[in-house]
């Protein structure tokens, strides 16, 4: 019976202390500087979001965050290096739509694991896309009008992107498989120059993320038909979304902060609450707006259910559309 007792306490005794552990272990991070992977080129929306967080996380943790741009391989080299990092809290890094949700049907293998490679910390912001077109090669004025025009010219129409497998791209395969048309695509590395290509008019049209192509609609280079978020874009207020002519339709760019898999839940918890912090400040609410984008700020558990809805919807449009395997 004493000896019960004293196994019994002895197990108490072993789960106060490493309840505390886990409690210090919180409280001292960060103690060091903290890598920040952005698997990306310098210059884009990824990389912007992750400098404005990093800027904001070194204020408030008193460490520095540093940003690495590790591009190549639509993410998947920085994102492998991210998944085989220690996973001590202090290697951290950025992921998309593309990244942590269409590559996982888009490539046959990837330099980490699909499922289990990352601990989502927080949902950063989204980011809609404006469907475009070049007004001198396409006459419509409305998503309706362009779809009667596709279905009596079918296969002769061009659509721009800024890679295979990009949200950018799948966008305009969802507006093929939901309106029953058929557009050749046009793959770009990178949306900068494929924007040109539709203005110079080499291309019919494309899908772009708003902040570059507003500029473009602005100067009257390119006429907007719709957005792909579920509400209008504040940077182009009267042009009406695409699922107000196609039910259902949403094609949302988004960025995120990841941990790698194992990361202490406690430092991805403190991570995730300071994220969220930042994001709901209203001066960083308005930076971000003022980006065309929409902060967000969620919690680890949040962010994951998002992940998955994101990977089983473009699954499915990835199917749908034939998308070769890369």
């Amino acid at each position: 019976m004493q000896f019960t007792r004293l196994i019994t306490l002895a197990a108490v005794a072993a789960l106060m202390c490493a309840a505390t552990a886990h409690v210090s272990r919180a409280d001292d991070y960060p103690s060091k500087t903290v890598t920040v992977i952005v698997p990306f080129a310098a210059g884009g929306n990824t990389d912007t979001f992750g400098r404005l967080v990093a800027e904001e996380l070194d204020k408030r943790l008193g460490q520095r965050f540093i940003v690495e741009n590790k591009p190549g391989a639509g993410g998947n080299l920085g994102l492998g290096e991210l998944a085989r990092a220690n996973p001590d809290g202090y290697t951290i890094g950025m992921g998309t739509v593309s990244s942590n949700a269409i590559n996982q049907t888009l490539y046959k293998t990837l330099p980490y694991d699909k499922e289990k490679g990352f601990a989502p910390i927080s949902l950063i912001a989204t980011l809609p896309n404006v469907l475009v077109v070049n007004p001198d090669k396409i006459q419509a004025k409305s998503v309706e009008e362009l779809v009667d025009l596709l279905k009596k010219e079918p296969g002769t129409h061009t659509y721009a992107s800024s890679g295979v497998g990009t949200s950018i791209h799948l966008a305009g395969e969802l507006l093929s498989t939901k309106a029953g048309v058929t557009m050749t695509h046009v793959p770009y590395k990178g949306s900068s120059q494929a924007i040109l290509d539709v203005v110079a008019g080499h291309v019919d049209m494309m899908f772009d993320n708003i902040p570059t192509a507003a500029q473009q609609v602005k100067a009257g280079k390119v006429r907007a038909l719709a957005v792909t978020s579920l509400d209008k874009a504040a940077l182009l207020p009267d042009v009406p979304t695409m699922a107000s002519f196609i039910p259902g339709f949403e094609a949302t760019s988004w960025h995120g902060i990841f941990a790698p898999a194992g990361t202490p839940p406690e430092i991805v918890e403190k991570l995730s609450k300071e994220v969220q912090a930042i994001l709901h400040d209203p001066a960083m609410k308005a930076k971000i707006e003022g980006m065309g984008a929409t902060p967000i700020g969620n919690t680890p558990e949040e962010f994951k259910k998002f992940i998955g809805d994101e990977t089983v919807k473009w699954a499915e449009v990835i199917k749908a559309a034939n998308v070769p395997l890369q």
